[in-house]
């Protein structure tokens, strides 16, 4: 399975019925999973196989899952409430001879309140049953058309990793290939170092200065960072051919390569492989920027 970013959009409609329905999702990143839905009023009873099923597919992503649902066709019904109705025209014939108005006209009576209202058709319970059922399996389509957006993009992603990885190991051949770093040039220059200070002056110890030399050397060797940029790079490599959500695991990664660049700036004693490391470090950010969108 290709890789799979956190970030995607789809959409879902239909209609069971006389209920008309329709879903829209959106995905961003987030560390985890987090399904954020917005129902009408009355259709909670689809949040629980709806959350099941987005877990069942979706392993990260803060998911904006938006549910509107329409009764079309149904004819509404207006109810008088006679007893109401009753009570003001009574009202209305006792003031009627102490006050100088004009006549009542339906409109008026008819928008006091309390008169009369209006309602949907009750539901059918069994119409209602195969409304929500429709709307869930809609969901899971809709759900398929999220997951399809973040393959596509995911797809893109693989791309830009797999050439910042190339980018990293390119650096890193070029960095051991420095002529800086080779054995015969570290000697020379510690040995130009030496005989610089033992002109100067004859209180220096050979031999002490030699082994001062030898651990210098020894910990300006960046042999060790060049062998785990090889291994981490190798690994990302893997992670990116494999099956599942591989985020996490490739944003540590990216912090390992991280490390190793840093450290290979600080023991640089050579103004090529300095600039090898800075421009390591650049590439290396741009892959975790990447990183922080998959799933």
């Amino acid at each position: 399975m290709a890789l799979s970013s956190m970030t995607g959009f789809a959409r879902g409609q239909g209609v069971s019925g006389s209920y008309a329905w329709a879903w829209e999702l959106k995905s961003v990143n987030a560390k985890g999973l987090d399904l954020r839905l917005r129902l009408p009023p009355g259709w909670d009873a689809v949040e629980a196989p709806v959350r099941a099923r987005a877990a069942e597919q979706l392993a990260r992503g803060t998911v904006y899952g938006n549910l509107t649902v329409e009764r079309q066709g149904v004819v509404p019904t207006v109810n008088i409430n006679e007893a109401v109705l009753s009570a003001i025209l009574d009202a209305i014939d006792r003031i009627k001879p102490r006050i100088a108005a004009a006549p009542s006209s339906v409109e008026g009576i008819l928008g006091l309140k309390g008169v009369f209202d209006v309602s949907e058709q009750e539901e059918n319970a069994d119409e209602r049953a195969a409304a929500e059922t429709a709307i869930i399996a809609g969901f899971a389509k809709a759900l398929t058309g999220l997951v399809a957006a973040r393959r596509e993009e995911g797809a893109a992603l693989e791309r830009i990793l797999t050439s910042r990885l190339g980018e990293i190991a390119a650096l890193a051949a070029r960095a051991e290939a420095v002529p800086g770093r080779q054995p015969a040039a570290v000697k020379a220059r510690l040995a130009e170092q030496i005989a610089t200070l033992l002109s100067a002056s004859e209180r220096f110890d050979p031999d002490r200065l030699h082994q001062e030399a030898i651990l210098l050397a020894s910990k300006a060797d960046i042999r060790e960072e060049l062998d785990r940029l090889a291994a981490h790079i190798a690994q990302a490599r893997k992670l990116i051919a494999d099956v599942g959500a591989v985020g996490r695991r490739l944003d540590f990664l990216s912090q390992e390569l991280n490390r190793e660049s840093n450290t290979l700036c600080a023991k640089a004693n050579d103004v090529e492989l300095t600039n090898i490391g800075l421009e390591l470090k650049s590439v290396v950010e741009q892959f975790r920027e990447q990183v922080q969108n998959l799933e």
